[in-house]
């Protein structure tokens, strides 16, 4: 059938933006780790810009700031909404706790054999050094309006009522994140087992569980659902070039942070 050269012309190829989402989750996003401030303008981009036909996240995030992680999934889940458009997540190395709060805010998720998934709770973690600085003869001195105020001091002896307040804390916390899990993945989860203790799983199991929809990568599975002609945009935060350089302390502490993280989720080959 003959085409008519305008038609031609005005004939697009589906496209799809891929947000990448690498890096630990937290409150500044310094030195390029992921919060809802740096994604936002990357998101609304993803979704606005042209007649997206789905976007896709990659992600590979040992998670990290429990409310950075809702506002983001929620960002993308009100333009997913509004925009009518799916969304499809990638699993690179992790995506752990927060990590897997992003995933969730996919229509579906897909993982390597090697992926890392999971890890569904929350921690506060710290250390105690009162008996350190009791054997070097240093005495601490805290001064407090209000009488919760120093609370797990970690200079102090640990406080049975300051554990209690932290656990009040934390409960919350993992009851929003069980609930978004339940929300989004829905019947997939099975009936007869706990997903929300904390542990985490490689793909194939994790696909077993209900946690991730299948093994596959991003550019296949995409070209799978919606043509071999799919066009991808890559969006990506940019970090600034001296921490892209590693030329700056903040950068070499996020990292060795960042670096830790990521290392408590798996094995290297």
């Amino acid at each position: 059938m003959h085409i008519p050269f305008i038609s031609r012309f005005l004939t697009r190829n589906p496209r799809v933006p891929v947000i990448r989402m690498q890096g630990a989750i937290g409150m500044s996003g310094r030195a390029g780790g992921l919060n809802d401030a740096t994604l936002a303008p990357l998101i609304e981009r993803a979704f606005s810009r042209g007649k997206p036909v789905a976007v896709a996240l990659a992600i590979n995030s040992p998670g990290g700031s429990p409310v950075q992680s809702s506002l983001i999934a929620a960002r993308i889940r009100r333009l997913a909404d509004e925009k009518g458009v799916p969304v499809h997540a990638f699993v690179e190395d992790v995506a752990a706790s927060g990590g897997y709060w992003l995933a969730c805010a996919a229509d579906d998720i897909w993982a390597d054999e090697a992926s890392i998934l999971g890890s569904i709770g929350v921690i506060s973690a710290g250390f105690g050094f009162h008996e350190l600085i009791g054997r070097w003869g240093i005495e601490r001195r805290v001064h407090t309006a209000g009488r919760s105020k120093s609370t797990l001091d970690p200079f102090r002896p640990e406080n049975p009522e300051d554990v209690e307040r932290l656990r009040n804390v934390l409960e919350p916390i993992h009851a929003a994140f069980k609930a978004h899990v339940t929300a989004r993945r829905g019947k997939r989860l099975p009936g007869d087992r706990d997903l929300f203790t904390g542990e985490f799983w490689a793909g194939r199991e994790a696909v077993e569980l209900g946690l991730a929809d299948g093994i596959g990568h991003l550019a296949p599975k995409i070209k799978e659902l919606y043509g071999d002609k799919v066009k991808f945009s890559v969006l990506s935060p940019r970090r600034p070039l001296f921490r892209r350089l590693g030329l700056s302390a903040d950068a070499f502490l996020d990292a060795a942070e960042e670096r830790a993280a990521f290392a408590s989720f798996g094995a290297r080959g």
